[in-house]
């Protein structure tokens, strides 16, 4: 029986040791592939009689497992979509096949780098044929709000890189300053006129015409300024008239002091902001609150636009598309505007080793991983994502090569076992003659 269970324990260590030549052979041919994660083989001894007497020989047991959460070293690429995660993190992806289906529904695969380049239809896909998922953004570039804990609102990201797009103008604000000479008491008391482009639901360039008339006192100083506004569309048309009043103190000289609503939407003091419609819709235009120098003011003697702005862009073509940071995928016009269109999240689990190993360096959630929480990359514990860049291997070729040698000195041991074993039978057996 000693015997026997000798024999036995050498042909366990030879398929133990087969199995560890298996994974080093594995690690030393994915050396070289981008993501791939190496394979750790551990061993375990089986002891079947631990009590006195005569020892039978258990042998040992083989046991693999993917070291997931272990990170490889970021190498730079000329890829703007060319993403890795560096630090805690998942991104992610699913298969194009899934697309192919039709039916809209998509098994959401978990990776830590990829090279993604628009595909014939514009979905950000790798050439192993995984597609890049993401939420999708509201058109001002806002992200809502998605179920952190399910994959339900990601979509595959699609690019549509010949679509011609642009943004009506929404929002303004004008900082101007106006002349207080103006108001003074035998003043010419000469308007002041400035057009706002704004741009239409249609792309077009449109503009809002605002006058600035002085009220002239016949003694001392008003400063009072009356503002009329007209769209370019139909000139015609008073969109709004205020009257605005500065205050002259040694405290707060220059700013405005009250605003009276004549004509069109009505001041808000809270916000300093006020609506005005014009052909496409309404148009929010901040002019300053009350007390405040940061949009209309009434100082010294020159009339200056000092900053205009406002949102909204003309019909423009991408260019290109980058991911930042906190995984947010910005398109740019060649109209110099960038906006927000999708955010990749990163998946993080309490187990990343748990999860499911699946072709093309993808992993799947699994009872062993535990749930999975989507969060905003660099947020919580998850790391960023960098684009321009592939995470290598985790493979350490001088460590595998090593573990090579000792496993060709184990399994050589082993079958020495069962040589020896074999001798010994042989000469039980000749104790017959």
């Amino acid at each position: 029986m000693t015997i026997s269970s000798s024999l036995n324990a050498g042909v366990a260590g030879l398929t133990a040791n087969a199995t560890r030549l298996a994974t080093i052979s594995d690690n030393i041919a994915n050396s070289s592939t981008f993501g791939y994660k190496r394979v750790q083989t551990d061993f375990e001894s089986m002891v079947i009689s631990s009590t006195g007497g005569n020892y039978s020989a258990g042998g040992v047991r083989a046991n693999s497992h993917r070291q997931i959460d272990l990170a490889g070293s970021l190498v730079a690429t000329s890829n703007a979509t060319d993403l890795a995660v560096r630090g805690r993190g998942m991104l992610p992806v699913a298969k194009t096949t899934d697309l192919q289906v039709g039916n809209g529904e998509t098994n959401m695969l978990l990776t830590t780098t990829g090279s993604f380049r628009t595909d014939a239809d514009g979905y950000l896909t790798t050439e192993s044929g995984l597609v890049l998922l993401g939420w999708p953004a509201q058109p001002d570039g806002t992200i809502p709000t998605f179920s952190r804990d399910t994959d339900e609102g990601l979509e595959p990201i699609q690019i549509n890189v010949n679509q011609l797009t642009g943004e009506p103008t929404t929002r303004m604000t004008l900082g101007v300053n106006l002349p207080a000479t103006e108001t003074v008491a035998g003043s010419a008391g000469e308007a002041q006129e400035l057009a706002v482009e704004y741009f239409g639901n249609l792309g077009t360039s449109e503009s809002i015409n605002v006058t600035f008339t002085p009220t002239v006192p016949a003694t001392g100083a008003s400063n009072e300024w009356t503002v009329t506004m007209t769209d370019s569309v139909d000139p015609t048309v008073t969109i709004g008239e205020y009257v605005l009043t500065f205050d002259d103190s040694r405290t707060a000289g220059g700013t405005l002091a009250s605003v009276t609503t004549v004509s069109g939407g009505a001041y808000d003091p809270a916000t300093g902001n006020l609506i005005v419609d014009v052909a496409g819709g309404p148009i929010e235009i901040d002019i300053g609150v009350v007390g405040q120098s940061d949009a209309l003011t009434q100082l010294s003697d020159t009339f200056a636009p000092v900053s205009i702005n406002k949102d909204g862009s003309p019909v423009g073509n991408m260019t290109s598309v980058e991911v930042d940071g906190n995984g947010y995928v910005h398109a740019t016009f060649d109209t110099g505007v960038t906006r927000t269109i999708y955010q990749v999240p990163l998946v993080d689990l309490p187990n990343p080793n748990g999860m499911v190993a699946l072709d093309g360096q993808t992993y799947q959630p699994s009872v062993d991983s535990g749930s999975y929480f989507m969060w905003d990359a660099g947020d919580g514990p998850t790391g960023d994502i960098v684009a321009f860049a592939r995470e290598e291997s985790s493979t350490d070729v001088a460590s595998e090569l090593t573990d090579m040698i000792q496993t060709q000195r184990a399994y050589s041991s082993n079958a020495k076992v069962i040589q020896t074993v074999d001798e010994m039978l042989q000469e039980t057996t000749n104790i017959k003659r």
